[in-house]
């Protein structure tokens, strides 16, 4: 189940959910600090997707409630970092709420989520070769071993819908993927493979970046990147060809749950979240989306189709 946040604007209060999100805002500088805690369970009534959360307002002195997290680093997001749809109001009477674990805030557009089902239909290698029956499409994309394939089985829950593999470099074509016989997604080579053929690679490259370019039904581009490392060049590269090319993206932080040790950087996957957006930001005129993932333990799988699905919506009315 993903969970939504609601940005602080009410008195405190406390609500019990499986898990939930705190925020804590500042005055100076304005920024979110987010935590996530654990709870008694319970339904919500509403949609199956939300809950509430401890809310605490702007206005508020500098109060924080004392919650013991080990290994996990709190996330703090600037209010003006957030993502906001389309014809998506916010104010001090409405309230936005916060997809868990990323800066997205939802829309009225945010509907029909699930995954019914999943089929693979075919792999192209040119843009042109490509389904025509117009249907709106996402598109996954990142390094060679960055945990693509593994998210997409996540994210339809199908161990095996899209092959994973232990040898980098394993998709070769554009791979689409019809989901409730309504939308896609692509499955698109990764990038970085050092062992593949020069001339393999440039063909992946030029083929991904026309079908980026020239792809009428492509909704939104998911760039995965690996937060359990520091960013690599060639991630940021690539995120700011996107930026550049004005080419609608999610960024899509994979491997969440990996701790590592003080010897390989010392980071946790949320200090390296911060980090690589700021090193991209200069290449984007507003603030692209980003969603915490983890396919081992599906953390971002629910937020990640809520945020797909308001897109997707929005995509089809306009």
């Amino acid at each position: 189940m993903a969970f939504l946040t609601h940005f602080p604007v009410a008195p405190i209060h406390h609500h019990s959910s499986s898990l939930f999100t705190r925020f804590f805002l500042s005055p100076k500088p304005k920024t979110l600090l987010v935590l996530s805690a654990l709870s008694s369970p319970e339904s919500v009534a509403t949609s199956h997707f939300s809950s509430t959360s401890t809310i605490i307002p702007s206005s508020s002195p500098e109060i924080l409630q004392e919650i013991s997290l080990p290994e996990e680093t709190p996330l703090r997001i600037a209010q003006e970092k957030l993502f906001i749809p389309p014809e998506t109001e916010i104010s001090s009477e409405k309230p936005p709420r916060i997809l868990r674990g990323s800066n997205i805030v939802l829309s009225k557009y945010a509907r029909d989520a699930q995954v019914i089902s999943a089929d693979f239909v075919k792999s192209s290698v040119e843009t042109e070769a490509c389904p025509s029956d117009g249907s709106p499409e996402f598109a996954l994309v990142g390094r060679s071993n960055v945990g693509k394939s593994s998210l997409l089985n996540s994210i339809v829950r199908r161990k095996k819908l899209a092959l994973t593999s232990k040898k980098p470099g394993k998709t070769q074509c554009i791979n689409h993927f019809r989901i409730n016989d309504s939308w896609y997604l692509v499955d698109l080579p990764g990038y970085g493979y050092a062992s593949a053929p020069h001339e393999l690679r440039r063909d992946w490259n030029k083929f991904t970046k026309d079908y980026f370019l020239n792809r009428s039904t492509l909704v939104s581009v998911f760039l995965l990147i690996d937060a359990s490392i520091p960013a690599k060049k060639i991630d940021l590269e690539y995120a700011s060809w996107l930026g550049q090319n004005k080419v609608p993206m999610t960024i899509i932080f994979t491997k969440c749950d990996k701790r590592k040790k003080k010897k390989n950087g010392g980071k946790h996957p949320e200090e390296n979240v911060q980090d690589f957006q700021e090193l991209i930001s200069e290449y984007f005129e507003g603030v692209p989306p980003w969603i915490m993932t983890s396919s081992i333990t599906n953390q971002g799988r629910d937020e990640i189709l809520l945020h797909m699905s308001q897109l997707r919506n929005y995509w089809l009315k306009h």
